[in-house]
């Protein structure tokens, strides 16, 4: 776990937070979230590119790299008020996929039992697995739901003869216990995979997965609500998972699977909001953004922007919760200026 930020392009932290390092736990005992980087794509079906990730992530944006950024909506200063490292990345080899998601589950563990949130930034989506599986082993097998954005299911099985990869790490999920299948809640699936075999493994592990058509018929904040529900009921944190690949490739072309037909931009990062604000959520992912297929930066800039919103949110509901007046999404701008 030694910090290994130039596995793939310069040590630069998140938009400038103070750095940390992994096996020095004196170095981030009293964080709030702890930034880790996977840069691994040994576990892509199709275009790999995600190991180039974490980096882009990490360095999207047109501001200053201050450690400081004021958000609009929530009125926080999420990289000031709370207390963000950034940990550089897990040394990831793609040859070697079991001891790569080892490596990053022992890392996600190690920032899970200071009580900070780890936020790990992809890589492929074969690092949910051990991502989740590490803040549950803290939190309590089975204990923490899991909200996942995607349009893909990944609850594949047995795929180029391999038992991990980018589209099977939910079903390894919910197959170890880690995450209930009940308490496995889906939004955005769409396109033409997976087949019937796989879908009724899914019903008979009472997962709950919103593909597109519902979500347009009966409304994004409809279905959130909904899931919320259901993440909240006899769990005591929710892990949230976002694969990029959930907007619409026109917004972000720059992912290994495209699907077209999916959200907009700004439904992710509503959602994102919703799900940080209202919830409490204790891991989060945010995985295949692949640079080599990106566009102008659109996708590096989404993935940036989810991460910011996730942090803002998180640091609104703890304000909130400390007993300040209540966020209140309609206040104009300039109120009480």
């Amino acid at each position: 776990m030694t910090r290994y930020g130039p596995m793939f392009g310069p040590d630069v932290t998140f938009l400038g937070v103070p750095p940390c390092t992994l096996s020095e736990p004196v170095t981030y005992v009293d964080a709030d979230v702890v930034i880790v980087g996977a840069p691994f794509d040994g576990g892509t079906s199709h275009r790999p590119g995600t190991r180039f990730g974490p980096s882009a992530i990490r360095q999207a944006c047109y501001l200053p790299h201050d450690g400081s950024r004021p958000s609009l909506a929530f009125r926080v200063d999420a990289l000031k008020d709370l207390r963000v490292y950034d940990a550089g990345d897990v040394e990831m080899f793609s040859g070697d996929i079991e001891r790569s998601l080892s490596s990053l589950e022992e890392a996600v563990l190690a920032v899970a039992r200071t009580g900070a949130i780890p936020m790990v930034l992809g890589g492929d989506h074969s690092i949910a697995l051990p991502d989740a599986t590490g803040v549950a082993r803290h939190h309590g097998l089975g204990r923490v739901s899991l909200v996942h954005f995607d349009a893909h299911a990944d609850t594949g099985d047995i795929e180029f003869g391999s038992l991990h990869g980018h589209g099977q790490p939910m079903r390894r999920l919910i197959e170890s216990g880690a995450v209930r299948g009940d308490r496995f809640l889906q939004i955005g699936l769409r396109g033409y995979w997976p087949g019937p075999e796989t879908l009724s493994w899914m019903a008979e592990q009472r997962m709950r997965s919103y593909e597109m058509t519902e979500v347009v018929a009966r409304g994004l904040d409809e279905c959130l609500s909904e899931a919320f529900a259901i993440a909240t009921d006899e769990c005591e944190g929710v892990f949230l998972s976002v694969d990029v690949d959930v907007v619409d490739p026109g917004m972000a072309p720059g992912t290994g699977t495209p699907e077209p037909g999916g959200f907009t931009s700004r439904q992710l990062l509503d959602a994102v909001r919703r799900v940080c604000y209202e919830l409490p959520v204790v891991g989060v992912d945010v995985v295949e953004v692949a640079p080599p297929y990106d566009h102008a930066d659109i996708t590096a800039y989404l993935g940036n922007r989810v991460v910011l919103e996730a942090l803002s949110a998180i640091a609104r509901r703890r304000r909130d919760a400390a007993g300040g007046p209540p966020w209140n999404p309609t206040q104009p701008l300039l109120d009480a200026r």
